[in-house]
């Protein structure tokens, strides 16, 4: 694998790649320091740690998690890409819908081309409302939010229009760094952003393990080193099944008929239809998050008892919060699943090509036999998911860590950046491999996510 590395850089094209992406994130993470003029980032770092340690979370905890950290410290790219991706499953869920939408899915790269342009826009869209609603945040008129911390110097409408203007313009520049990695570097370029965001709070991570290890003024250290080995065995084994799951398919044999046209013969191979395990993959996290987590934010700027007590039902660590959070994500990995695999178009086009399951009945016997297919792989990748998402509470409930410890072991950010890395190296692996050099495996290839 070290040697493969070394042939990179013996490839112009691909050298000039991966130096390309690198520059790239480097800018993005220099941007994630710039401050949003007319915010105290002290008093706001000293909001996100103390909600951090807390046992509960708020939907900015997840906003912050895919900004990389800039939203705790209100810089330019506080927004992350999240407007982004919203506004990408949002259009996917339209063109499933929209007969419109769908019609132009399937026109090839202009139609492409055009639904992108629509993402932009709905982008743009989504980045000056939400700016909006955090400006209104960061004021905190109501003194409840930060607990009287002075976040805004001077609220008013001044700050809430170049709030507004900073945090969408940064939103956009991230999606214009993200387009520039897909055409000009290597790998998917938004997913790379959101990956470098995660990995950035791997020093603070590390450093609460190292205080963790730290003789206390007790005279012992409050994570014993068994304790530690114990999780570092774990986190291997959770990459190892992410990564398992990651490119499970299940193949489903298709065989096409033979045609002669004239002196020509067509048809007559053997095929098959990969269906993945986990089609949804980490959307089906990030819906549920969102939704499970509204409740609480709103609680925080609504001081009424009986909705507040409401919502702290819905808070981490309630067991309503996690039979919840389960339910949400089996149901969206099943929704997302039957918004991007639609079995009976599957059908159509394998009876108009001549294509058969062997044993199944061309049309609507096969539509029906690859739903119940979909549908049973689907649940051992929703449960898997599921696992993965609750995975930082139980190990911060068992081994006493903090919750930014924890997520390094598990969840959200651990399946994105396994995800990621292994569509990253199969791209790179296909440069090499077509230069006639070796890839990353002396046996086999890299699959990635699609």
């Amino acid at each position: 694998m070290i040697s493969a590395f070394a042939n990179c850089f013996k490839i112009p094209e691909l050298k000039k790649k991966i130096l390309f992406t690198l520059a790239i994130i480097a800018a993005y993470r220099v941007g994630c320091y710039i401050p949003t003029p007319g915010v105290n980032g002290a008093a706001l770092g000293e909001y996100f740690q103390k909600m951090t340690s807390a046992a509960n979370g708020s939907i900015f905890g997840v906003m912050n998690m895919f900004s990389g950290g800039a939203l705790e410290k209100a810089t330019v790219f506080a927004l992350g890409i999240m407007p982004y991706i919203s506004s990408s499953i949002i259009m996917q869920l339209l063109t499933a819908v929209i007969p419109a939408l769908e019609k132009l899915s399937k026109e090839g790269q202009a139609g492409y081309h055009k639904i992108n342009q629509y993402t932009r826009y709905g982008t743009l869209v989504l980045a000056l409302v939400q700016s909006f609603f955090i400006a209104l945040w960061l004021e905190d008129k109501s003194g409840t939010v930060f607990g009287g911390l002075q976040v805004v110097n001077n609220p008013g409408w001044a700050f809430r229009i170049v709030t507004v203007l900073t945090l969408s313009s940064g939103t956009l520049l991230l999606m214009w760094l993200g387009e520039q990695i897909q055409e000009k570097g290597i790998g998917n370029g938004i997913s790379l952003i959101i990956t470098a965001g995660i990995i950035s709070a791997a020093p603070s991570a590390l450093q609460n393990l190292i205080q963790l290890l730290s003789p206390s003024a007790t005279g012992g250290s409050q994570l014993q080193p068994l304790t530690l080995l114990i999780m570092i065995f774990f986190l291997v084994g959770v990459v190892i099944s992410i990564t398992l799951i990651t490119q499970a398919q299940r193949k489903i044999p298709v065989q096409y008929a033979r045609r002669i046209v004239g002196r020509k013969v067509y048809g007559g191979q053997n095929t098959y239809i990969p269906l993945k395990v986990d089609t949804s993959g980490v959307i089906a996290i990030i819906f549920a998050q969102s939704i499970i987590l509204f409740p609480a934010t709103l609680a925080s700027f609504i001081p009424n008892e009986g909705f507040q007590s409401l919502a702290s039902i819905f808070t981490r660590g309630s067991p309503w919060y996690y039979v919840l959070y389960g339910i949400l994500i089996v149901f969206f990995c099943y929704f997302y699943t039957a918004i991007v695999f639609n079995p009976v178009d599957v059908a159509e086009n394998m009876k108009k090509h001549g294509g058969f399951v062997p044993g199944v009945r061309p049309g609507t016997q096969t539509a029906d036999y690859l739903d119940f297919v979909m549908t049973r792989i689907t649940l051992a990748g929703a449960m898997f998911i599921m696992c993965i998402a609750v995975m930082p509470d139980a190990i911060m409930a068992s081994f006493r860590v903090p919750y930014l410890v924890a997520s390094f072991f598990g969840g959200t950010g651990v399946l994105i950046t396994v995800g990621v890395m292994l569509d990253t190296m199969k791209q790179i692996e296909s440069h090499l491999v077509m230069r006639h050099y070796d890839g990353f495996m002396k046996s086999g290839h890299i699959k990635g996510r699609r």
